[in-house]
C-alpha cells in the first residue's frame, strides 16, 4: 500500500465494528475516515468514542477513503466488500470472508485484477506464528479440533462451520499448504435457522487428517487445538494461551506474551496497512 497515511472507514458498528475502530484511531497511519451502520445509535456511538464521522450512506463513505473494514453480519460480507473492491479499496473483511462462495470466489478475483489488497480477520494465524507453527521443519499429519462457545444470537445468520469452524479450517489448510482431497462432516440445527454445531473430517493427498468439531451451545468458551507431527505432537489451548509440545521443534512456550499473540487483531490491522 502507499507508504503515506491511509484513509479508512468500517462498515458495522457491532461488538467487532467497535474492536476495529479502536485499533484504526490509535494507528499512526491511520486516518480513521467514518464509520457506517443502518442503526444510527450505534453508528453515532462508535463514531463519538473514537473521534470519527457518523455516515449514514455507505457509497458516500466509500467515496472518502482508500480502505475499507468490513465489520458487519456475515451475511454482508459478500455484498459490501464486492462493492468496496469494485470502486478500488482495499479491503479487510472479517470472517468468514463471504456466506457463499459465489462471492467469496468474486471478491478475490477483483482484488487480484485491480491489485487489491483484500485480507480476511484470521486472528488465530498471528497466534500460530507467535508459537512458530509455521517454521515447523515438518508438515502435520493430523489435526484434531474443537471450537466451543455459549449460545448466543450473535452470527447466527450463518451456520457454526463459518461463524466458529472457519478459524481451524484456515488454520489446517494454511499448515498443510494444500486443499483437502475429501471433505465429509455432519450438522445439526439447535436453536437457530443455521447449524449450531457442526463436525468435519478433512483427508490430505498425504495421508494426513483433521477432525474438527465447532458448536456454539455450551456452556463457556473451549477453542483447543492438537496437531501431530512425525516427531510428536503440540496441544494449543487458544483461550488460555496455554500449549503441550511433545515435539522438539523448538516452539515458543512464551507465545502468549509475544505482540502479535497478546494482540491479534492490532497485529492484523497492522498487516492491513503494512
Amino acid at each position: 500500500m502507499n507508504p503515506d497515511t491511509l484513509k479508512i472507514g468500517i462498515i458495522g458498528a457491532g461488538v467487532f465494528g467497535n474492536y476495529h475502530a479502536a485499533k484504526c484511531a490509535a494507528h499512526p497511519r491511520l486516518d480513521f475516515v467514518g464509520v457506517f451502520d443502518p442503526d444510527k445509535s450505534r453508528r453515532d456511538g462508535v463514531a463519538q468514542t473514537n473521534a470519527t464521522k457518523a455516515y449514514d450512506n455507505c457509497n458516500q463513505l466509500l467515496g472518502d477513503v482508500d480502505a475499507i473494514i468490513v465489520a458487519c453480519i456475515a451475511q454482508h460480507h459478500g455484498p459490501v466488500a464486492c462493492a468496496a473492491l469494485r470502486a478500488g479499496k482495499h479491503v479487510l473483511v472479517e470472517k468468514p470472508i463471504a456466506a457463499d462462495l459465489e462471492h467469496a470466489q468474486t471478491m478475490v478475483r477483483i482484488a487480484d485484477e485491480q491489485e487489491l489488497v483484500l485480507q480476511v480477520g484470521h486472528q488465530e494465524r498471528f497466534v500460530a506464528r507467535a508459537i512458530g507453527l509455521d517454521m515447523a521443519p515438518h508438515k502435520p499429519t493430523g489435526f484434531q479440533a474443537i471450537r466451543f462457545g455459549p449460545v448466543s444470537r450473535r452470527g447466527t445468520d450463518v451456520s457454526v462451520t463459518l461463524d466458529l469452524m472457519t478459524h481451524d479450517l484456515d488454520m489446517v489448510m494454511w499448515l498443510m499448504g494444500e486443499r483437502p482431497v475429501s471433505v465429509t462432516g455432519e450438522a445439526v440445527r439447535v436453536y437457530s435457522e443455521k447449524p449450531d454445531a457442526a463436525r468435519a473430517d478433512l483427508t490430505f493427498r498425504s495421508g494426513a487428517r483433521a477432525r474438527l468439531e465447532a458448536s456454539r451451545c455450551e456452556d463457556g468458551p473451549k477453542r483447543i487445538m492438537q496437531i501431530d507431527y512425525p516427531d510428536g505432537y503440540v496441544r494449543i489451548d487458544f483461550v488460555n494461551k496455554t500449549f503441550e509440545d511433545t515435539t522438539g521443534y523448538g516452539f515458543n512456550p512464551d507465545f502468549a506474551d509475544h505482540p502479535i499473540a497478546r494482540d491479534s487483531l492490532g497485529a492484523g490491522t497492522n498487516s492491513f496497512v503494512a
